[in-house]
């Protein structure tokens, strides 16, 4: 069974689900939203250390990218089908 969460995830949340998913951090970021892009994030988020990356995701649920699917040995961002019928 899958716990279906509501709430912003938590900075500890979000290191962890990085950790497990093997993918770059950017990629929890909700490119196509509007407080992404009037924050100019693109710009800033490479010289972000990823602390103050994980911190800034954990600060605004806007900013995190969803669906996002955690189980017990994967971590999916965003809908791929591809990628989501493979796992």
């Amino acid at each position: 069974m899958r716990d279906i969460k509501t709430e912003n995830p938590t900075e500890k949340e979000l290191k962890e689900w990085w950790e497990k998913s093997g993918l770059p951090l950017k990629r929890f970021f909700n490119t196509s939203g509007m407080l992404y892009k009037e924050m100019k994030l693109k710009d800033r988020l490479p010289s972000m250390s990823e602390e103050e990356q994980i911190a800034l995701l954990a600060s605004d649920g806007m900013l995190v990218k969803r669906p996002i699917l955690v189980d017990s040995d994967r971590v999916l961002v965003g809908f791929r089908e591809k990628e989501w019928e493979e796992k």
